[in-house]
């Protein structure tokens, strides 16, 4: 991995081709949410496809606690559609086919010449593709349990969260002053969900 991809650094807005075949941004999926970032060796590889099928029951975590999810393979659309619908994800999986993160971040899987594969990293991100915590995968141990997942998620939540805890006297008094801004969602789009006058 690039040196300067460490915790705290910013993480590269890649741009790559989703299993549908539209472009995303990785700030994009993101959004301003806690995002964990799988880079996989591919839906060949058992452990990547083992890992997945454990993610499959934790996103449903994620998606009521406000997180994201996102894999990327060096796949091509079609193995990645194969990848994804295979181990029942319904998260988005991007297709690196060029191979330009293996390249940029230099996580080229030297000892498998015949499938040209990344090297496999879980990232943790906090908004802003800030990197909170870095898994090295290339063993399957390596990889975070979905325990370390909800510890880190927890623990990035809290950190972005202005409203993590509502039982403090500042949050009860933003809520009665109707500074509804420090409480999710923000801003507009709260008065949107709730049907209330911006």
């Amino acid at each position: 991995m690039r040196a300067d991809i460490v915790p705290g650094s910013t993480f590269p807005d890649y741009e790559l081709p989703d299993h549908t075949t539209k472009r995303r941004k990785l700030s994009e999926l993101q959004g301003p949410h806690p995002m964990v970032l799988v880079l996989s060796r591919g839906g060949f590889c058992p452990k990547d496809r083992r890992q997945a099928e454990l993610l499959v029951q934790f996103y449903r975590e994620m998606e009521v606690g406000y997180c994201r999810l996102v894999t990327i393979s060096t796949d091509n659309l079609a193995e990645t559609n194969e990848y994804r619908t295979g181990v029942g994800a319904y998260w988005p999986f991007l297709s690196d086919v060029g191979r330009t993160i293996q390249k940029d971040l230099d996580i080229a899987e030297y000892t498998d010449p015949q499938h040209n594969p990344m090297i496999p990293y879980t990232l943790v991100l906090e908004p802003g593709l800030i990197v909170f915590n870095i898994y090295y995968g290339y063993w399957f141990f390596g990889r975070p349990t979905i325990e370390e997942l909800r510890q880190d998620l927890r623990a990035v939540t809290k950190k972005c969260r202005p409203d993590w805890d509502i039982t403090t006297p500042e949050q009860k008094a933003a809520w009665q002053c109707g500074e509804k801004d420090r409480f999710y969602p923000y801003g507009k789009s709260y008065a949107k969900v709730f049907g209330e006058q911006d």
